[in-house]
């Protein structure tokens, strides 16, 4: 009876002793050289002062991933790396391994953006005077040569990945200046270019790439860029309510249409759009840059019209980079920001760069944008986007919610729960000193620190 019992002990103390889950924690100290690395998490429940309370009961946002935008230039570079490299970095950006950072949304131009070698629409005409309205000559072009190879071997990688396209600009007949750049649409071309745009998301899906969401135009208010437009908000707001609407909803297109895809500084444009009773019900949401405004405008778009979504979309970094500066920018006000604002995606702007920082459109394209990744040959560095992404892309996995979590001075931090029910939480030490602090969930209370200018990312 004695050895029965003692049996019996045994057994329900290895039931109980459960070991402690493991808490994966992702660190990036740019000033001791610490670049996205797995550290040993040693789960002290040491007491400190600053406790970061996440509460899973609180819910916002849905998220839709975090990424950039593959351009014509990005994928120029990629393709000009031996077959055995570049399958190597894509299986890093794109895959879903121990050693990979797990992009999972790309922007994509619709025909050219201003880091193409030249700007060019899908339906160009050699006679400048000629229109085609049956968009007879409608071909996705020059895609097929770089763009489309490489999204090929992204989607193989990475099958679930969310694609977004943009325009940058209508084929030159379309618009008033008969330029690529600036201009107007012209309102009989409406009509056409909205057909142009069912054409694209038609074609792309022929080849295998759904397009998840649509803005309307890149950068709507900045007609210097080449190629660029200017659409006001009350055209904008026309075209989707009586045209692209309309031939979405004819073409049976499930793709989302978003709006604005500019700065937080006018945050009046896209509820212009919204509070157009036409256009409203063909919008699921607002799109936003920070290169002016504040993030918090995103916010003030949410709670306007509390039933659309909200996406960060474009971001970019200029060359050389500087990571200790760029970094904790980025992280605070787009990795943090922008998702405490309502965002559902984070997009930094190219995917990679070379040396040269070409290609890029003469007459306003962008000659000083740095890439995720500079590529030269078979060389790769990684550069202060790559690491702004993976601390968020790594771990937030598609389909996770942001959940509610407290801030400090000078520790902005934002809280996720995954589709699995693990929690994840990435946070900034802005302040010039150390920080120590708890991480609180119900029961679950663990030991953190940052150095000054120090990312973190934990899951749990």
């Amino acid at each position: 009876m004695n050895r029965l019992l003692a049996l019996f002990a045994l057994l329900f103390c290895f039931s109980c002793a459960k070991p402690k889950e493991p808490i994966e924690f992702w660190l990036t100290d740019p000033k001791a050289n610490i670049l996205f690395q797995k550290q040993v998490e040693a789960q002290e429940d040491t007491d400190t002062e600053l406790k970061i309370t996440v509460d899973s009961e609180t819910s916002f946002q849905l998220m839709d991933g975090f990424g950039f935008t593959l351009s014509q230039g990005s994928a120029k570079h990629l393709l000009g790396m031996s077959e055995s490299a570049r399958a190597s970095i894509l299986q890093e950006l794109f895959g879903s391994g121990e050693k990979d950072i797990r992009i999972s949304y790309l922007r994509l131009s619709v025909a050219a953006s201003d880091l193409n070698e030249f700007p060019f629409s899908y339906n160009d005409l050699a006679d400048s005077l000629a229109t085609d309205p049956e968009l007879a000559q409608f071909s996705l072009s020059y895609d097929t040569l770089d763009v489309l190879p490489i999204l090929k071997q992204i989607t193989a990688i990475n099958p679930e990945i969310k694609l977004m396209a943009s325009p940058w600009s209508p084929p030159k007949w379309m618009k008033d200046n008969k330029d690529t750049r600036g201009g107007l649409l012209l309102e009989e071309f409406e009509p056409v270019y909205a057909q142009y745009l069912v054409k694209y998301i038609q074609e792309m899906g022929n080849l295998g790439f759904e397009i998840d969401a649509l803005t309307i135009q890149n950068e709507p208010l900045h007609p210097g860029n080449n190629p660029s437009l200017l659409m006001l908000p009350e055209q904008q707001a026309r075209f989707i309510g009586k045209h692209l609407g309309p031939a979405f909803q004819a073409a049976g297109i499930k793709t989302k249409i978003l709006i604005y895809d500019h700065n937080a500084d006018r945050p009046e444009y896209p509820i212009i759009v919204l509070n157009d009773s036409l256009a409203n019900s063909f919008v699921d949401g607002s799109a936003f840059h920070l290169y002016a405004g504040d993030i918090a405008a995103l916010s003030e778009v949410h709670q306007a019209f509390p039933d659309k979504n909200i996406y960060f979309t474009e971001q970019w970094i200029g060359a050389p980079g500087n990571l200790e500066g760029d970094m904790p920018w980025h992280i605070k006000n787009l990795i943090i920001g922008a998702t405490r604002n309502w965002a559902k995606t984070v997009l930094e702007w190219n995917l990679t760069s070379n040396p040269e920082l070409t290609p890029h459109t003469d007459r306003g394209g962008c000659d000083r944008c740095l890439g995720s990744i500079t590529v030269s040959g078979d060389s790769v560095v990684r550069n202060p986007a790559y690491y702004v992404i993976a601390h968020a892309s790594k771990l937030v996995e598609p389909g996770s919610v942001r959940i509610d979590s407290n801030v400090y001075e000078g520790l902005p931090n934002v809280a996720f729960l995954r589709p699995d029910g693990k929690k994840v939480l990435i946070a900034l030490n802005e302040s010039q000193k150390p920080i120590s602090f708890q991480i609180v969930d119900k029961e679950k209370v663990f030991y953190a620190e940052l150095n000054p200018g120090a990312t973190g990312t934990w899951m749990w």
